[in-house]
């Protein structure tokens, strides 16, 4: 079970680059299966959002290992896509996301940071 993720996260596309945005996420997404089924990655999830008044307006959710997501994040054609995506769309961002185990790893550095500062 995956106990990181990263999540890549965008606002609305740039006017006049709509169509560029669109090869990019299928970029991302071909990149992504590739991964899956060599193993690199555990699995991902794409979703695009409907209005709701934020800047957020898609992401695309990555599992795997600690280690797997270090060689994602490592990765020349990951980085390529990720750098080609941020002249297509706003607010671009690319966050290590802690999963399953991982989380309540997370949670206790968390919990000893507030006890540091209580």
């Amino acid at each position: 079970m995956a106990d990181a993720g990263v999540f890549i996260g965008w606002g609305a596309p740039i006017h006049g680059r709509e169509t560029v945005g669109l090869d990019v996420f299928n970029e991302a997404l071909a990149l992504q299966g590739r991964l899956q089924d060599a193993g690199e990655i555990e699995s991902f999830e794409a979703s695009l959002l409907g209005p709701h008044g934020g800047g957020l307006g898609g992401f695309i959710l990555i599992r795997g290992s600690e280690e797997q997501m270090t060689a994602l994040k490592a990765n020349d054609e990951f980085e390529r896509i990720n750098a080609r995506a941020s002249l297509v769309v706003e607010e671009l961002g690319v966050v290590d996301a802690a999963l399953g185990e991982g989380m309540a790893e997370a949670l206790e550095v968390y919990r000893a940071a507030v006890d540091d500062l209580a």
